[in-house]
């Protein structure tokens, strides 16, 4: 039976998706003040950055993966594209439909894979994926569906925590394994599932591995940007072809 990691352990890939789905289950009522509190609000610069880097124009079609509480989905519908949500997990993809709509804002929201997306070849502008991608169990395959429905010359820009700068990778680790799930605990009532996040950014690809997986999948031009000292990386690649 094959296997892959959910944080450090060790689980059957079958596992995998509804065990990161119980974890968001458990916080979806408090992931965005969560956010806030963890990020001591810096993750909404990290989205503003991004949301530039993807150079929206108006009418663009543009699919945002994983999309969680729609933070990103928002900004780029205010830039005037035409914006699809998804999300594997329905109470988080409810919560940001839920605050879209609360915005004023329109936007289809489609539970689904990002393994395997239900969505036509070529079809999109632009592929968004912010804080998604290493809870992905396939992230090789999760990369080239998203590249299949992107148009020839369309880019992905994948947002996701990385390798932190070495000098400070003690104070950020005490951070992430001391103080995150107390913080997780206290505010959202779940210790565990704010380990698990600490843990799987140990897991994820760092930024130079992240940008040769995108090259695998047929992106070209990959480039990164570093955040707040490596915590985040945000990578941009254009569809070959």
């Amino acid at each position: 039976m094959s296997q892959t990691h959910f944080g450090f352990e060790r689980v059957a890939e079958r596992e995998k998706a509804a065990r990161v789905g119980r974890v968001f289950d458990a916080v979806a009522d408090r992931y965005d003040v969560m956010n806030d509190v963890m990020s001591l609000g810096l993750h909404r610069l990290w989205k503003a950055f991004a949301v530039g880097v993807a150079r929206v124009r108006p009418g663009e079609r543009i699919l945002d993966i994983a999309s969680g509480s729609g933070d990103l989905a928002r900004a780029l519908r205010a830039r005037g594209a035409d914006v699809c949500m998804t999300d594997i997990n329905y109470r988080m993809l409810e919560r940001g439909r839920d605050r879209t709509l609360d915005a004023g804002q329109l936007a289809p929201a489609i539970q689904c894979d990002a393994e395997h997306l239900p969505l036509p070849d070529a079809h999109f502008d632009c592929v968004t994926v912010g804080f998604g991608l290493r809870n992905m169990t396939h992230k090789d395959r999760a990369l080239a569906e998203m590249t299949r429905v992107l148009k020839p010359g369309g880019r992905l820009l994948v947002l996701e925590f990385s390798r932190v700068w070495k000098a400070l990778e003690k104070p950020y680790a005490w951070y992430s394994f001391e103080v995150l799930p107390q913080l997780g605990a206290r505010i959202a009532g779940d210790a565990a599932a704010y380990r698990y996040l600490a843990e799987s950014i140990r897991m994820h690809p760092d930024q130079r591995e992240l940008a040769a997986m995108m090259e695998g999948a047929g992106l070209g031009g990959v480039e990164y940007f570093n955040l707040a000292a490596g915590v985040v990386a945000l990578h941009r690649g254009w569809k070959l072809g």
